[in-house]
């Protein structure tokens, strides 16, 4: 997929002279991996340097490569510096969408989990010995929607572990739809996973004034589903 020109205009959901807010697709890495492949940071300073020669683009967060959603960039080191203080006070307000096929036995839910990353794996687990790298990992979640077959729920992060809110669903027994590594039996066509990173809310590094912004889920049926259908209820 081509995410140039107007194709990466469209992904951008707020521009300002310290930030710049995307809507990352599933398909998009954050930072270029070793196979070399185009990253959304790569995107962004290409289209920056469209504005001025000297560029700077500072990574504020990520998201795993097929998670879809919203990234904020830095376009100051003062701005990644006051951004970067804010999520290491937990000040940053993350709200997430998930697909699953099975539904949780709580209508809503505070998970609260002792993780474990292996880096060789890429993947985490939950464990019972609280070793040196075990790491406390706590979301909030609550159903939004159901389809016949699938339920939308609406995850809030407390914490901000190696993949904490796929592993966490997983281990109730709901799975994020299209992932296979945490235990969906099957994959998305796209290679994706109904993860979407739906709205970021924090304090704006220079106006110092509350700033909210929202992704648009993508353009699928189920996701467009289940976007139609909580619109409706609001």
């Amino acid at each position: 997929m081509n995410y140039s020109g107007n194709d990466f205009s469209s992904q951008i959901l707020y521009e300002d002279a310290g930030i710049l807010v995307v809507n990352k697709c599933a398909a998009q890495v954050i930072q270029t991996d070793k196979q070399g492949t185009y990253s959304l940071a790569e995107q962004v300073i290409n289209y920056l340097k469209q504005q001025q020669k000297n560029v700077f683009c500072g990574i504020v967060h990520r998201l795993d490569r097929p998670v879809s959603g919203v990234v904020v960039f830095a376009k100051t080191q003062s701005a990644l510096s006051n951004l970067n203080q804010q999520f290491q006070n937990r000040q940053v307000r993350k709200t997430y969408w998930a697909i699953v096929k099975n539904k949780p036995m709580q209508e809503r839910d505070t998970l609260v989990h002792f993780v474990k990353k292996n880096e060789k794996q890429n993947k985490s687990y939950i464990v019972e010995n609280l070793d040196v790298d075990v790491l406390r990992a706590e979301l909030n979640y609550r159903i939004l929607a159901a389809s016949e077959r699938y339920y939308l729920l609406e995850v809030n992060p407390k914490t901000g572990r190696h993949h904490q809110i796929r592993l966490q669903l997983s281990a109730i027994g709901c799975p994020i739809k299209g992932d296979l590594k945490y235990g969906f039996d099957r994959s998305n066509k796209d290679s994706s996973i109904s993860l979407h990173a739906k709205e970021i809310s924090f304090i704006h590094p220079s106006k110092n004034e509350p700033i909210v912004l929202t992704a648009c889920v993508p353009q699928d049926p189920l996701w467009q589903f289940f976007q139609t259908t909580v619109e409706g209820d609001l």
